[in-house]
């Protein structure tokens, strides 16, 4: 029998030394093992990255990380040193390694890492999926039938650079200045939940952010245990990145207390509670933050699921997502549940894969899991939502456009009687088409600036 083309080898995690590091040479398990020490030493400025790396890393790294922050970055640098410490985890770290890094790469994006011609697609937006347009109240999202998005905070422990509410969450950079909530976080809150037991067509609540692990616990089981007290609500999903980037988080015993509180809660009526989180690559996986998804678990979480993103240079072969789906599985017990197409955000072109690469990988891993944990590679579409990617209605691959139908209406359509009825357009980035396609949409770019400067090469 030929060799397959995966092979399926049990990893067992690891847990890399963090005093490989100049910066944390010091650093005891007491320490690196506290949240609170975790918050307290997150890189933030490049100054501070020199300071964990210091001669380990040449000038010309940190060079082009502060081009980028001044010049294309659309969050600001939150690193937690736990998310730093999964980088280039070779004993002796150097620029080669760092640069390569799967972690680096979506995590701490540098200007070389950008698309020169095109950084961002000319349909690219801030909000590229329209949620604020669908706010019902401050911060809930009712853009499908039967499910509803709560962001409690507009802050996370770490940002990350492709994030889809990039228009929101984190600290204004030079590029992006945030929006903000207009509304007390009490009364909104207050606001979110009237809506919810007004509207008994809602049967699913992801509370989000922004990231929930920074929502004091207190406030959080608030909120989640008004949530279980509305009949109608029958799935309730946290989302947290930092179950996986900050699992010291999730470990304390406020946390376990509170996890278990609200699980036995939701058990008792009836109610599926998970938690989401976000990881991108198998690096990701360790057995620290795998002791804390199967604490979660072991306190009668339902499931804990993974809904990665697709990006360039980090899990773009099929090899990569089943080396990151095993490890999940195997490893933390997370079911893989979602990889996403990136968003159509600034700046985010680098990271980006064409359509017809994704139905690839789609193809790629389909065999080698569990039907069950076998996830589902999904397109985004604005004003449409998840598609999955082989649903595409029709795609013209010259100009890497393809078209997607929809089968409900969202909060903006209500009175619209054609939005059942026509398609909407996603692009693939620009800098993967051929050459044909490419001077198209050259000519269409230039088009867009002479229509918004009311000017021609004529005149």
């Amino acid at each position: 029998m030929s060799e397959q083309p995966y092979s399926y080898v049990r990893k067992e995690l690891v847990e890399p030394d963090w005093t490989r590091l100049s910066g944390w040479r010091d650093v005891g398990s007491a320490d690196w093992f506290d949240p609170q020490w975790q918050r307290a030493h997150c890189v933030k400025t490049v100054v501070g990255l020199r300071g964990v790396y210091g001669d380990l890393l040449p000038e010309s790294f940190y060079g082009d990380l502060a081009r980028d922050q001044a010049e294309r970055a659309t969050m600001s640098l939150l690193l937690p040193p736990y998310v730093l410490n999964m980088m280039a985890p070779e004993q002796v770290p150097d620029a080669e390694a760092m640069y390569a890094d799967p972690v680096r790469r979506h995590m701490l994006p540098v200007f070389s890492d950008r698309m020169t011609e095109w950084p961002s697609h000319p349909h690219a937006s801030r909000d590229s999926l329209h949620e604020a347009d669908m706010w019902v109240v401050d911060g809930l999202t009712h853009r499908y039938p039967t499910k509803v998005l709560a962001e409690l905070v507009a802050t996370c422990p770490q940002y990350c650079g492709h994030c889809t509410r990039m228009d929101l969450v984190g600290n204004s950079t030079p590029q992006v200045p945030k929006l903000k909530f207009t509304v007390k976080q009490s009364d909104r809150y207050d606001a979110m939940l009237d809506y919810l037991r007004r509207t008994p067509s809602v049967r699913d609540v992801v509370v989000s952010g922004g990231d929930v692990a920074n929502v004091p616990w207190r406030r959080l089981a608030d909120f989640v245990g008004a949530l279980l007290e509305i009949d109608n609500i029958r799935d309730i999903r946290l989302a947290s990145k930092a179950l996986m980037d900050l699992p010291q988080h999730w470990l304390t015993d406020e946390a376990r207390r509170t996890v278990e509180q609200l699980a036995t809660t939701a058990r008792e009526r009836g109610v599926s509670l998970a938690v989401h989180t976000h990881v991108n690559s198998a690096r990701q996986v360790t057995p620290h933050n795998a002791k804390a998804a199967r604490t979660l678990l072991e306190l009668g979480v339902r499931d804990v699921r993974n809904q990665g993103v697709l990006m360039r240079g980090v899990n773009d072969s099929g090899h990569a997502l089943l080396d990151l789906c095993f490890s999940l599985l195997d490893g933390a017990g997370v079911l893989p549940y979602y990889f996403y197409m990136c968003d159509m955000i600034p700046n985010a072109e680098h990271w980006r894969l064409p359509l017809h690469q994704v139905q690839a990988l789609q193809h790629a891993i389909m065999g080698y899991l569990p039907g069950f944990a076998t996830p589902r590679i999904v397109c985004d579409v604005p004003f449409v939502g998840k598609r999955w990617v082989h649903q595409v209605d029709s795609y013209d691959r010259t100009r890497g456009i393809s078209y997607w139908t929809k089968n409900y209406l969202t909060s903006l359509e209500r009175d619209d009687p054609y939005a059942l009825a026509r398609t909407y357009e996603y692009y693939d980035p620009i800098h993967t088409l051929d050459e044909e396609g490419q001077d198209w949409w050259r000519e269409r770019a230039a088009a867009l600036v002479t229509t918004s400067t009311g000017r021609s090469d004529h005149e």
